[in-house]
């Protein structure tokens, strides 16, 4: 039988009957994008999303001249929902004997499809194509250089800005925020910290809120690449949806490896399995209303 089933004689997995209640895992974040983001139903066949891309120039009149006619100018955005899923197999025996261990697994499957989710939106990582956008695209202003956060942080207010948006809040990798905690001033006293032995982390960046995610960080991809370290943008600007939500089901069949091969067989192997799925969107205005942040060049 071709690849590995979760079972009581998995690496790690405690035997004894008597064990801690408590199972510590690795901390999983929600998706950043859906938490900035802003949030629209979605119908299975997707959604358009009508834009009013210029408005009409209002102009001064003498008391008997003709008022001028004008008309606004319209654009729109389509949006349509794509599937993330995975599945987990276990075996009848672990579900009955690591009943706390199984029900600390099951909810880590979503965090699983938030991080794609996120990676495929800020990066295009595994981004499908056709009416789903992506941030890989927009404007880069670097913070590489010593003494550079403060400039290019004006730099993404600028590219914003001139793309008609507003920086509405900062998004942080934790490898940005070291590289910003470290910015000094003319006097060798942090620029962005007022008190360095209390404030640990930072709240605002030129009165823009700052939060924090690790699914922002792209690490540099080779020559000609640079890293991310955090975006900033119009988030308001920014739209994601669900066609139902995140959804479970319990499944006893077979399943199957990437290359077409029996995992196993379901409930003729003793085993059963967990799906994991949501159908889901995204879509921005304009790229151009977003500003990477980036740090070292691919070697």
């Amino acid at each position: 039988m071709a690849g590995v089933n979760t079972n009581r004689t998995t690496t790690g997995v405690l035997l004894p009957p008597q064990i801690s209640s408590e199972i510590w895992s690795g901390a999983q974040e929600q998706s950043f994008v859906m938490q900035r983001g802003q949030k629209t139903d979605l119908p299975g066949e997707g959604k358009t999303i009508q834009i009013i891309t210029g408005d009409g120039e209002a102009k001064f009149v003498g008391e008997t001249e003709r008022k001028p006619n004008v008309e606004p100018t319209f654009g729109s955005k389509t949006m349509r929902a794509y599937k993330i899923a995975l599945t987990e197999s276990f075996s009848d025996e672990f579900k009955r004997d690591k009943v706390a261990l199984f029900n600390a697994l099951k909810p880590r499957m979503q965090g699983a499809v938030a991080r794609t989710f996120d990676l495929a939106a800020l990066h295009g990582i595994g981004a499908p194509v056709g009416d789903f956008d992506t941030l890989k695209t927009a404007p880069a202003v670097s913070i590489n250089a010593a003494g550079s956060v403060y400039q290019g942080l004006l730099g993404a207010l600028s590219a914003v800005s001139t793309a008609g948006g507003d920086v509405t809040a900062w998004g942080l990798a934790p490898q940005g925020e070291i590289k910003v905690l470290g910015e000094k001033d003319g006097n060798d006293r942090p620029l962005f910290t007022v008190n360095p032995q209390q404030d640990g982390s930072i709240g605002a960046l030129l009165g823009r809120e700052v939060y924090k995610a690790r699914a922002l960080y792209q690490a540099a991809g080779g020559a000609g690449t640079v890293e991310t370290l955090g975006i900033g943008g119009d988030w308001s600007s920014a739209y994601w949806g669900a066609v139902e939500g995140i959804k479970y089901e319990e499944y006893g069949g077979p399943i199957f490896n990437a290359d077409g091969s029996l995992k196993h067989a379901g409930r003729q192997d003793n085993m059963f399995s967990v799906i994991c799925e949501i159908e889901i969107g995204f879509i921005v205005r304009d790229v151009n209303r977003f500003a990477r942040l980036t740090g070292k060049a691919g070697a």
